[in-house]
């Protein structure tokens, strides 16, 4: 059986609070607009105002371009509290954090050209490979369509998919170009039942030159070869799949942890249990097990959620490349993480009855939300169990190459 020791993780700082605090002092001004967040497809910009005034979307960016360069425990922390108040624009905001982490692994003078100017440029991005390339002279020329591009409305850059060909037109790669929005259009195709507010539309890119050294080479990333120049920066020797899927488990921590402070602010102003001799619910112990039993798959998920960002940014403060047994149990911990929270809104919403579902009523927009978002493809908890299923035997051949 394989095994691995894990590094000691780091001890979070004085920053990581405050950061913390800051997305938590936001709660309530994006339970407030989480309805118009939905009704206009788009994170409200006062949202996205407030992020800005906060930091909140440079938690990624490297301290040497003016961000924050925290750690992922940090960045799942301030997801999942945005998560608590607005799961759109939690799910918006990490997108946009993670593609700067992104960012920050391509070479100085591509992270200058994003933030040497604007210091606070943010980037989407879309790691499918939806285009067609041909080489050029410096680089290559791309076309094509990439689908759920969740933050491009409010973004200036995006990373975009393709395979990299030679002059024959061979693929001789996977690659992950940086392109300009200017240079991109946006067609509105994201009319979904959950998540509408991320604004995940599709990008549409029709010749677009791509110079060299804005296009990195995924198949390298996902071994831990970055381009970046700066290699005593921990946070940017993060396992590249392990980042990446991880962290779209933040928010759902976030929109479970909502819907329990919903259900018992209700049950705390004297909600009643219809057809029975129960005037206040809070006093049923089918109510009181019921609720204790979606905290502790709340606490359970997210036990799992900061064992995998610590073991993540342990490997990476110590120097070493994540082996593929931890990074196989990050995919596993994203999954498992999804399924805690979905149980836990479902017995929620039991608790809360019919209720629930009255539009008026946060949890529906909650318990879509979560119901979509938990079935992004890099979070599917059946293929994420076969994939530690096989790291942890041995077995060699992968069912995806994203480990």
């Amino acid at each position: 059986m394989t095994t691995s020791i894990n590094p000691v993780p780091p001890q979070p700082t004085g920053q990581a609070a405050e950061l913390v605090e800051r997305a938590a002092g936001l709660v309530g001004m994006l339970r407030d607009n989480a309805a118009r967040t939905e009704s206009d497809r788009r994170v409200a910009e006062q949202n996205i105002n407030a992020l800005a005034e906060a930091g909140l979307f440079r938690l990624t960016v490297p301290r040497r371009l003016g961000g924050h360069e925290t750690t992922l425990r940090t960045f799942l922390e301030v997801g999942a509290e945005l998560g608590r108040g607005c799961g759109s624009t939690a799910w918006a905001a990490t997108l946009i954090n993670v593609c700067g982490w992104l960012t920050a692994l391509y070479p100085e003078q591509a992270q200058k050209e994003v933030w040497g100017a604007d210091p606070q440029a943010r980037v989407c991005g879309v790691i499918a490979p939806s285009s067609t390339s041909r080489a050029a002279a410096g680089g290559q020329v791309v076309t094509g369509r990439w689908g759920f591009a969740s933050g491009c409305l409010h973004s200036q850059w995006a990373l975009l998919g393709m395979p990299v060909v030679d002059d024959s037109g061979e693929q001789v790669d996977q690659g992950l170009a940086l392109i300009p929005m200017e240079d991109l259009t946006v067609e509105d195709t994201w009319h979904v039942a959950g998540m509408r507010g991320t604004g995940s539309n599709t990008l549409v890119a029709d010749e677009v030159f791509v110079p060299s050294h804005r296009i990195m080479s995924v198949t390298r990333a996902i071994e831990g070869e970055y381009p970046t120049e700066y290699k005593e920066e921990a946070l940017y020797r993060s396992a590249f799949v392990p980042v990446l899927a991880l962290v779209l488990a933040g928010p759902q921590l976030g929109l479970a942890r909502g819907a329990l402070e919903t259900v018992t602010a209700s049950l705390a102003k004297g909600k009643g249990i219809s057809y029975t001799f129960y005037d206040r619910a809070s006093e049923s112990p089918s109510t009181q097990m019921q609720v204790a039993e979606a905290a502790q798959l709340i606490d359970t998920a997210y036990l799992h959620l900061m064992r995998a960002a610590d073991d993540i940014d342990a490997w990476a403060g110590a120097g070493r490349y994540m082996p593929v047994l931890n990074r196989a149990r990050a995919r596993m911990d994203t999954g498992y993480v999804a399924r805690r929270c979905r149980e836990a809104i479902d017995m929620l919403l039991s608790v809360q009855g019919a209720g629930s579902f009255a539009e008026v009523s946060p949890l529906q927009r909650i318990w879509r939300d979560q119901e979509t978002g938990s079935r992004h493809a890099v979070i599917n908890p059946a293929i994420s169990t076969e994939l530690y299923g096989r790291a942890l035997l041995g077995i060699e051949e992968q069912v995806t190459p994203l480990v």
